[in-house]
């Protein structure tokens, strides 16, 4: 018989999440990692970052266990900070800081989620006064949603980059097709879509 561990299960999917979002970064260029690849922006590094900046706070902030002790970057969700400035890179952010302060991230998450029991009550500063009292397990849930979320963003825009698609390393999750099957299929869509567009 298998024993429940519902943190355990919740963690195991965060961490397939972050996993799945840093190997899009793998292989390519400062300058592809920061192309903005959709009309709002979006970005690899910039993905990264911000959900550095999600973790940062929902798992910190929000149970009284703040990361940044002291200044926190001009980025950081404060009332002066630039809007969307933690979905992008600055040209003096490099890639090994970015990705450096996501582990950092991760160890700082981690040591909330292994203390803490999935009931403990924390209070998002940012939310509204009558929603701000939630669980961990509350918090777990949404991060998870939120990583995930961007994972998928981050898949898309890499395989607009150079084509490279899959889960993660080691599992592709796609059907092993070649090129000239993927290119019928994708015009066979268009073809589709053009049809009933008419229609």
């Amino acid at each position: 018989m298998i024993e429940p561990n519902p943190k355990a299960d919740l963690l195991r999917y965060l961490r397939d999440g972050r996993d799945a979002l840093l190997w899009k970064l793998e292989g390519l260029s400062e300058h592809d990692i920061r192309r903005p690849l959709t009309p709002t922006g979006t970005n690899l590094l910039g993905l990264v970052k911000h959900v550095a900046g999600i973790e940062l706070g929902y798992f910190g902030d929000t149970f009284g266990r703040p990361f940044f002790q002291e200044e926190p970057p001009p980025w950081w969700y404060t009332e002066d900070a630039e809007p969307n400035a933690d979905m992008w890179a600055t040209a003096d952010e490099s890639r090994e800081e970015i990705v450096g302060l996501y582990h950092q991230a991760w160890r700082h998450s981690d040591s909330t989620i292994e203390t803490l029991t999935l009931d403990t009550i924390g209070h998002v500063p940012w939310w509204p006064e009558e929603r701000r009292e939630v669980t961990l397990h509350h918090i777990l849930v949404r991060v998870i949603s939120d990583t995930q979320r961007h994972a998928g963003h981050a898949d898309i825009v890499r395989e607009l980059i150079d084509g490279s698609v899959g889960h993660s390393e080691g599992n592709d999750s796609m059907p092993p097709e070649d090129r000239a099957w993927w290119e019928n299929h994708r015009s066979r869509l268009e073809r589709v879509a053009r049809e009933a567009g008419d229609g």
